[in-house]
């Protein structure tokens, strides 16, 4: 059993330790240490389903009918152009407010001088950032594609260890989402300027519109 969950440790880290949407959100929430928990409970959760539903056989099924990854495709995509859109509006027209790096959003203003402020957009609702997350993993066809169809292949070529395989492969998200979002949090010295969070967030809006249009060119 070992052998088949360090398969699936590696292979799991190797399909998503690269610069993603999903990715790329959990940095940023991360840095801002906004609703990181749920963040990253999120995102381990629904790759477990997936390499659940995959190690299960469910990606035979989905084969059957091709038309629901177009579907999700184009979906991603329109939500892509839509999450850059903001991420640009950001970056362009930033609305921020000075808040302490370790201090809640509702805390009071801080005299100037008195201690190290950090400038970053306003915070976010709980329900928004988590369907945010919801959006950008669940309307990814790459999702489907890698943890669903070549996951569960892989795992059935280890016969009664494929369960064993699936369990490290939960455990590589688990892992590598704590690590990136937690990890996040020590980058936010370096980001206490508005120019830094417009710079950032010019960098999220490119890749959002380059993943958006990877998703609708012809495979």
């Amino acid at each position: 059993m070992l052998p088949s969950l360090l398969a699936g440790l590696g292979l799991g880290f190797s399909l998503i330790v690269a610069i993603g949407a999903q990715n790329l959100f959990v940095l940023r929430q991360g840095i801002r240490r906004e609703h990181l928990l749920a963040v990253v409970a999120v995102c381990a959760l629904s790759d477990a389903v997936l390499i659940l539903l995959g190690v299960s056989g469910i990606g035979l099924v989905l084969q059957a009918v091709p038309w629901l990854i177009i579907v999700v495709r184009w979906a991603g995509a329109a939500f892509l152009v839509g999450y850059g859109l903001l991420a640009a509006r950001r970056a362009l027209r930033p609305s921020g407010a000075t808040l302490h790096l370790d201090a809640p959003a509702s805390a009071p203003a801080t005299p100037a001088g008195s201690a190290t402020v950090l400038t970053r957009p306003a915070r976010t609702t709980l329900t928004a950032t988590v369907l945010t997350c919801l959006a950008l993993t669940w309307l990814n066809p790459h999702v489907y594609l890698d943890t669903v169809f070549l996951l569960g292949s892989v795992a059935s070529t280890h016969g009664d260890g494929r369960w064993a395989f699936a369990i490290g492969a939960c455990a590589a998200s688990l892992v590598w989402f704590s690590a990136l979002g937690y990890g996040a949090r020590y980058l936010g010295r370096w980001l206490d300027t508005p120019r830094a969070w417009r710079l950032l967030d010019a960098v999220i809006a490119v890749v959002m519109f380059a993943l958006a249009i990877s998703l609708v060119l012809p495979h």
